[in-house]
C-alpha cells in the first residue's frame, strides 16, 4: 500500500472518530441563499412567468367573443385535430419503442449496444429543421423513395404521414431515456427470482418489471406527448403549410401571427400554454406519487 492510500485511510478514520475536530456546516450564509433564490426567481419571472401571462392577457385582450371565434374557426379546429392525431399515433409508437430499447439495452449485451444508445440521443442534438430535411431527402419528389412513392400513389410529404413521421422522430428519446436508468437501477434480482419460480417472459414483465417502472414510464409519456403537440421545426418542413389539411397548432399560430391577426394568434397559442400547464401539473403529480411510493 502506498503512502497516499495510507494517508487517505488515516484521514478517513480520523474523520469518522471526530479527531479532525467538529464537522463544519456545509450551509452557505443566509445572504448567499437569498441572493441565489432571488436570482432564480427573477430569471424565472422574466423568461417564464411574464411571457406565459402575456399570452393569456393578449388572448383575451379583445374579449371572450373574439377568443372563442378564433378557437372555433374551421382552420383552427383542423389544426387542433391534426395535432391530437399526430400525438395519438406518435406517443404509443414511442412507448413501444422506448420499452423495447430500454429492455434490450439494460438486459442484453450485443454488438452495437453503445451505438444504439447514441442513436437514441440523436434527436436531442440535431436541429428539428434538419430532421425535417432528412424526410424531404428520403420522400421528396427527387428523394430516395420519391419516384417509387409517386408511381404507387403514396404521399408522405405535405400530408399526414409525413407529419406523423417527423413527430415520431423528434420525440422517440423521451420514453427510452426515462426508462433506461430505472431498469439499470432496479437490477435483475426480482426478475431472476420470478423466473426461478416459473414465471414466463410476459408474466415477469407485467407483474415484476412494469410495476417497478410505471411512474418513470408515465413521466416519459407525459413529456413525449407535450413535445409531440408543441413540435414546430420538423413538422414545418414536411407539412407544406396547407391550411385545413397539414397545419398543426404551432403552424396555425405562425400563420395567424404573420397575417397580423394577433388576437387569434394568441388565442390559439393559449391552448399550447394550457397544455404546458397541464403537463407541468401531471409531471409534478407523477413525481409526488413516485416519492410517496419510495
Amino acid at each position: 500500500m502506498d503512502g497516499g492510500k495510507i494517508m487517505a485511510g488515516s484521514a478517513t478514520g480520523l474523520a469518522r472518530k471526530g479527531a479532525l475536530g467538529p464537522s463544519r456546516s456545509l450551509t452557505e450564509p443566509r445572504w448567499v441563499q437569498w441572493i441565489a433564490i432571488g436570482v432564480a426567481l427573477a430569471f424565472l419571472s422574466l423568461f417564464l412567468v411574464v411571457p406565459l401571462v402575456s399570452v393569456f392577457v393578449n388572448a383575451f385582450a379583445k374579449g371572450i367573443a373574439v377568443f372563442a371565434k378564433a378557437i372555433v374557426d374551421p382552420m383552427a379546429l383542423s389544426a387542433i385535430k391534426l395535432t391530437f392525431l399526430a400525438a395519438l399515433i406518435s406517443v404509443p409508437a414511442n412507448l413501444v419503442f422506448g420499452l423495447a430499447a430500454a429492455w434490450a439495452i439494460t438486459r442484453f449485451r450485443f454488438p452495437g449496444r453503445n451505438f444504439l444508445i447514441t442513436l437514441i440521443d440523436l434527436p436531442f442534438s440535431v436541429s428539428p429543421v434538419i430532421s425535417g430535411m432528412v424526410f424531404v431527402l428520403m420522400f421528396g419528389a427527387q428523394g430516395w423513395f420519391g419516384p417509387w412513392l409517386s408511381d404507387h400513389g403514396i404521399k408522405i410529404l405535405f400530408a399526414v404521414p409525413g407529419i406523423v413521421l417527423a413527430t415520431i422522430f423528434v420525440t422517440f428519446p423521451f420514453v427510452a431515456r426515462e426508462v433506461i436508468p430505472l431498469l439499470q437501477s432496479q437490477g435483475t434480482d426480482e426478475e431472476e427470482a420470478a423466473f426461478v419460480l416459473g414465471a414466463g417472459g410476459w408474466q415477469m414483465f407485467w407483474r415484476v418489471t412494469l410495476p417497478n417502472i410505471k411512474w418513470g414510464l408515465l413521466y416519459g409519456v407525459i413529456l413525449c406527448n407535450a413535445r409531440a403537440m408543441g413540435e414546430f421545426g420538423a413538422v414545418s418542413v414536411v407539412s407544406g403549410h396547407i391550411r385545413g389539411r397539414t397545419n398543426t397548432i404551432p403552424l396555425h399560430v405562425e400563420i395567424l401571427y404573420n397575417e397580423y391577426n394577433f388576437a387569434a394568434a394568441f388565442a390559439v397559442a393559449s391552448l399550447l400554454a394550457c397544455l404546458a400547464l397541464v403537463t407541468l401539473a401531471a409531471k409534478s403529480w407523477v413525481e409526488w406519487r413516485y416519492r410517496n411510493e419510495n
